[in-house]
């Protein structure tokens, strides 16, 4: 995949983030993520690749648009497998909350797993402790192991988890080790990113979120040499059943970065849509707005913080 296709994916997040923005507050996520979507397809239009989406906003008789196994682009090389979500946190855009992003993966074709609509069981890290963690052993066991990789004592860590019912003993736990917590009503694939930058103040993801957010996760750690471990957790037998007919052999596995996502050349994009501890919102000024992106690409290890002011009355039509 040629190295330019990083910024094409950018304008592709910058574009869902966009319209998605003007959604803020109002109280209807449904109609902030139909925005998302519908931009965020249009914008792929106009890109010089054959692309399928693998992790996306659903089976086809879910998703009217950005469908498993829809295609994008116009069809000519390179053939890539796209993971994306445009809009995470449709509830933080909603009820203006922070941390929601459009995000975007992209890598070569059959390099991602074909993640069901289910539960994650995950865990991230930075680079300095990729090979502290297992989920096959305790949560206890896993913080003092990172705590000992970064030369840290156990009660330094900060520990990033959803704030859901879910994660009480879970939370309970991490608290009798003497870890922070920083607790977060949504936006897990932002938080395991932070785990990667050494600026950010967070040191582990745990907890269980969606499984496509897993493999988008995956995707950017890939990019910042960090570490992700995941597991299937299926909440009834349909579930494991479509798992398996989207390839899913053992549905107890422990899925390593690589084996989400595999491959050298894996690029990365997000653009926030409300102010996050990642990156701004989107930021309206007269006659235009000002988005802030990410762009990450795996064989260069780039980091690229890109700010861009869009002139409405100039923006790409790209019907």
């Amino acid at each position: 995949m040629d190295r330019n296709l990083g910024l094409e994916l950018m304008r592709v997040t910058e574009a869902a983030a966009l319209s998605a923005a003007g959604w803020m507050g109002k109280g209807d996520a449904h109609q902030a993520d139909d925005a998302a979507v519908e931009a965020m397809r249009k914008a792929f239009s106009a890109i010089q690749f054959s692309g399928v989406v693998v992790i996306g906003e659903g089976e086809r008789d879910e998703a009217p648009m950005l469908y498993i196994g829809e295609k994008l682009g116009n069809g000519k090389p390179p053939k890539v497998d796209i993971a994306l979500d445009p809009l995470e946190c449709t509830n933080s855009v909603a009820f203006g909350r922070s941390n929601a992003l459009s995000v975007v993966a992209a890598a070569e074709h059959g390099h991602f797993l074909h993640a069901p609509d289910t539960y994650m069981e995950k865990i991230a890290v930075g680079k300095e402790a990729q090979e502290a963690i297992d989920l096959s052993k305790s949560v206890e066991e896993n913080l003092k192991n990172i705590a000992a990789a970064k030369q840290l004592p156990v009660e330094n860590l900060t520990v990033v988890v959803l704030d859901r019912q879910r994660h009480e003993e879970l939370v309970r736990r991490v608290r009798k080790l003497g870890c922070r917590i920083h607790l977060i009503p949504d936006g897990d694939v932002s938080a395991a990113i932070a785990t990667a930058l050494p600026d950010s103040g967070v040191d582990v993801l745990l907890g269980t979120g969606g499984a496509p957010e897993g493999v988008l996760a995956a995707a950017a750690l890939r990019c910042l040499g960090g570490g992700f471990q995941g597991r299937l957790v299926f909440r009834n037998e349909e579930e494991i059943k479509r798992a398996k007919k989207m390839g899913v052999k053992n549905v107890n596995k422990i899925y390593t970065c690589e084996e989400l996502a595999r491959g050298d050349n894996i690029m990365f994009a997000c653009t926030g849509v409300t102010d996050g501890d990642l990156l701004k919102g989107v930021h309206f000024f007269h006659g235009g707005a000002e988005t802030h992106s990410l762009v990450m690409r795996s064989k260069t290890g780039t980091l690229r913080f890109i700010t861009t002011r869009h002139t409405f009355d100039r923006m790409p039509d790209y019907e």
